[in-house]
């Protein structure tokens, strides 16, 4: 059974078009990755602050890996200054 993934961002109303472009930065390295099945970013047409990503890898092993992966480690870096808050990265299995 795969794993599905809901990551929440929340963006300085500032650096709005900054963070969208580094989360952009990220979808293609991490669809080459090992185990990812969908990795897709939206954006809330309400508030332009929200992203989400919504996610589905092959197992444990892979998102872990993903976590600790150089690009995602650089995209932290850069989003320290421009998120509002710290991200809300939550895993779940598909019940029925």
């Amino acid at each position: 059974m795969t794993l599905k993934v809901v990551a929440h961002l929340i963006s300085r109303p500032d650096s709005i078009n900054e963070t969208r472009e580094v989360l952009i930065g990220l979808i293609e390295p991490t669809c080459a990755e090992a185990g990812c099945i969908k990795y897709e970013l939206h954006q809330n047409t309400a508030d332009p602050t929200d992203f989400t990503f919504i996610e589905e890898w092959t197992d444990d092993a892979s998102l872990d890996a993903h976590l600790e992966s150089a690009h995602l480690a650089a995209a932290r870096e850069k989003l320290g200054d421009l998120l509002a808050e710290p991200a809300d990265i939550r895993r779940y299995r598909l019940i029925r």
